[in-house]
């Protein structure tokens, strides 16, 4: 179109103002099909967001380096780290013996000196061998040297369930970390949550613990463009609402929230409006976000795959009780994990894990809809 109004102008068959002006409202219509050509049917995978992330930032920062078991020349037990080592060096991606306390002490101590250590666990599970340092020597040196000692490290990999790998590989560690002063817990969902927020982790002057889910590695989202520049970044601490309603909130992190926004789908054909909130970041809490949605919607279900005492859902409780008590219509429903280890069997492995009909059933709980108890389990 426009090269044809370019040869009528030049052929002096139309005035050039006409042509200014018919150009001036074409133009931003035209860039707006532009922006919505240039992202429509993008889609990037959770495990490529995630090395994209951790490649544009060592590219950036040269105090940036990754260590872990198999991070380099195995590229990674998942393949997060796939390509880092042949781009950036055996110096700045280092295999370690299988020693998470001895390699989790070491990425500690080159924060104390101002490099920026990204340790992954190839489980979260084997966090717990090197938790002394996570939590005595990086979450607290800040408060105990007065501010003088930043410790800006990242601890990443997959966290929860998994499947089929029983009770010592499928634990959830939001609510064990979630409880630490001086530490930050993000919890990624989709791929711009990867991307963005292990920049944010990265970037960040404290230890920040990075949750992510072996399940999602392989799923794809819908991307922008403006999560594909090198600049993104998503601010720690802020939820996202992934779906807007009226009718009851539900808020979930990780996997969880894929199986929230399923609910309500379901939900919306029998009438039922859920907003979904994607919490992003479990430590700190995006309470705000959390009571000004429980204040709109008047009911409130929280769901995590982690065990149900002292849980992250127990906790939003807490600061819904405390902050919009008064706007409740309903009691609060929790849904989590079975308070048992996980089981290895697979029809026991399910039910040990929330699942789609338990969050519909606890909606339809606080919506006043005839749901027996029992539907529960």
């Amino acid at each position: 179109m426009l090269g044809l109004m370019r040869r009528v102008s030049m052929s002096g068959s139309i005035p050039t103002s006409m042509l200014r002006q018919s150009l001036q409202r074409i133009l931003p219509g035209l860039a707006i099909l532009e922006r919505g050509y240039s992202t429509l049917g993008k889609e990037m995978t959770v495990r490529e967001a995630l090395n994209s992330a951790l490649d544009e930032e060592m590219s950036a920062d040269p105090k940036v380096f990754l260590m872990g078991e198999e991070v380099g020349e195995y590229q990674g037990a998942y393949k997060i780290t796939k390509g880092l080592l042949e781009k950036y060096g055996p110096e700045r991606v280092l295999d370690t013996p299988i020693t998470e306390a001895g390699f989790t002490g070491i990425g500690v101590g080159a924060a104390y000196y101002g490099l920026r250590p990204v340790v992954e666990f190839m489980t979260f599970n084997f966090s717990m061998q090197a938790i002394d340092h996570i939590i005595n020597s990086a979450a607290k040196m800040n408060y105990m040297s007065a501010g003088n000692i930043s410790v800006p490290i990242v601890f990443r990999g997959p966290n929860g369930a998994a499947a089929g790998v029983s009770s010592q590989h499928s634990q959830c560690y939001g609510a064990w970390y979630a409880h630490v002063p001086g530490l930050k817990v993000l919890s990624p969902y989709s791929s711009e949550d990867a991307r963005g927020l292990l920049k944010a982790a990265i970037r960040d002057p404290d230890p920040v613990v990075f949750l992510e889910n072996e399940i999602l590695y392989g799923q794809s989202f819908p991307i922008s463009d403006e999560v594909l520049d090198s600049s993104f970044c998503l601010p720690i601490g802020k939820a996202k609402i992934e779906r807007e309603g009226k009718d009851v909130t539900i808020t979930a992190f990780s996997k969880m929230v894929g199986y929230a926004l399923q609910a309500a789908e379901v939900l919306s054909k029998e009438g039922i409006s859920a907003e979904v909130i994607n919490l992003r970041s479990l430590r700190p809490l995006d309470r705000a976000a959390i009571n000004a949605s429980v204040r709109k919607t008047t009911r409130l279900v929280t769901v995590e795959e982690g065990f149900p005492q002292h849980g992250i859902g127990a906790e939003i409780c807490a600061s819904v009780v405390e902050e919009s008590f008064e706007y409740l219509d309903a009691p609060v429903e929790r849904i989590a994990g079975a308070d048992v280890p996980m089981p290895y069997a697979a029809n026991l492995e399910r039910l040990a894990v929330p699942q789609v009909d338990n969050i519909v059933n606890a909606v339809k709980r606080a919506c006043f809809r005839s749901v027996p108890v029992a539907a529960a389990a």
